[in-house]
């Protein structure tokens, strides 16, 4: 090497420590495929942990997403939300994170955080141009839930989303104490939201991303 090579660093450098992180999470990736069921999540938790530990996260939330999936998927919503807050404090408007917190939230019967999640979420997907998924999510969590306040307000979300229809039928629901899929059920809730929350990373097929929004959302 030579001396300023030696004195400055090599050129190299940076493209090599890209590589050894790459294959330091292609081992991680491994890890996750080969874990026992209930595990995998915590593989790619430390994946996200080490790419933002050495300076990519893009890369961290990738697989901070994919762990959100796993813990979602093996009935695990505490370490689904600690992921998501990790997620939240990488990128504040993180759509998915904000949708899987709100949630996690009516899951746990958290009203006041709801609320809040909620505001956020849709905030952030109308900035994302994520509406109408954020809408068919919203949408779903006022036809489950008993809570008049979450209902009203997911009403006032679906009116800022251009979703008049919806937001009047909402209301309606609103006015009755709930529609008529209502779960009143604590557990039955509970159940319900994460099995709705482990689902709420789909995305609109090419078919249903064509015509207006309030096309796209007609039961």
């Amino acid at each position: 090497m030579s001396f300023l090579s030696r004195l400055f660093g090599s050129t190299d450098e940076p493209a090599q420590a890209k590589s050894k992180l790459t294959q330091r999470l292609k081992r991680l990736e491994e890890d996750a495929q080969n874990a026992a069921p209930g595990y995998v999540g915590s593989s790619y938790n430390r994946a996200g942990d080490m790419a933002l530990r050495e300076g990519d996260p893009e890369r961290a939330v990738g697989y901070y997403g994919r762990a959100i999936d796993e813990f979602l998927e093996d009935e695990q919503p505490g370490a689904a939300r600690g992921v998501a807050i990790k997620m939240m404090r990488v990128r504040p408007r993180a759509v998915r994170a904000l949708c899987t917190l709100t949630w996690l939230d009516l899951a746990a019967k958290h009203s006041a955080t709801a609320l809040l999640h909620l505001r956020d979420y849709v905030e952030a997907a109308k900035e994302a141009k994520q509406g109408t998924l954020a809408a068919r999510q919203i949408y779903e969590m006022a036809r489950l839930v008993p809570s008049t306040e979450f209902i009203g307000a997911v009403a006032d979300a679906l009116d800022e989303l251009d979703l008049a229809k919806r937001a009047d039928e909402v209301r309606e629901w609103e006015s009755k104490g709930g529609s008529p899929a209502v779960v009143t059920d604590p557990e039955a809730l509970a159940i319900a939201c994460l099995k709705a929350a482990a689902r709420s990373n789909e995305r609109l097929t090419a078919e249903e991303d064509k015509g207006s929004a309030e096309a796209r959302l007609k039961a």
